[in-house]
């Protein structure tokens, strides 16, 4: 996971440092000043054609840029219809539109990532289930030993209770009290 952004990194300095070599900035020292002086340009960028001017060409000339969109019958490139998300019928029937690569049948690429999507969506719908459920059982299991431990302890109690009751009817008997009234011993004058 971390060498991710140290990868997206260079590659960016990469792409920096390839853009800083093919713009035309030249560096030049006076040997009288020996100052440095520095002209830049403004990369030229040349605007980017239409779709449509893509026309008679090939799927993959058509299909360089993002926007556009191959139709197979009529061999025409067309700007992808951004305002609905699936081109018309009447534009070019899908299976037989190319976006993206020309070897992808954009029907099948719909379909692929709606099952790819659906399938992400019922498999976290599982981990939450099985999670939820796990906790379940993990609470009534902690439930079920800290029930058995608090009858455990019970049982001890009323043992070291009838133990203790034992003794201290044996000492009573030894030295003749009885259990019977506490005010036996002061009817006895003897």
């Amino acid at each position: 996971m971390n060498c991710i952004p140290l990868v997206l990194l260079l590659f960016g300095l990469s792409s920096t440092l390839a853009q800083n070599a093919t713009s035309p900035n030249t560096t030049t020292q006076s040997s009288t000043t020996s100052t440095t002086q520095t002209t830049s340009k403004a990369p030229t960028t040349t605007p980017r054609p239409s779709c449509e001017s893509k026309n008679g060409t090939t799927c993959e000339e058509c299909l360089a840029y993002v926007d556009c969109l191959w139709c197979i019958p009529t061999k025409t490139c067309l700007t992808y219809p951004a305002k609905t998300i699936l081109p018309p019928n009447s534009l070019c029937p899908l299976n037989n539109a190319r976006w993206g690569l020309c070897t992808i049948n954009f029907q099948i690429l719909i379909i692929t990532l709606s099952v790819a999507a659906a399938l992400l969506i019922i498999g976290f719908l599982l981990c939450i289930f099985c999670c939820c459920k796990c906790e379940n059982i993990g609470s009534a299991r902690f439930q079920n030993r800290m029930n058995r431990q608090s009858d455990k302890t019970k049982t001890k109690q009323e043992q070291r209770k009838t133990e203790l009751k034992i003794r201290h009817d044996e000492i009573r008997q030894k030295y003749g009290l009885s259990r019977a009234s506490p005010y036996a011993r002061f009817d006895n004058p003897s």
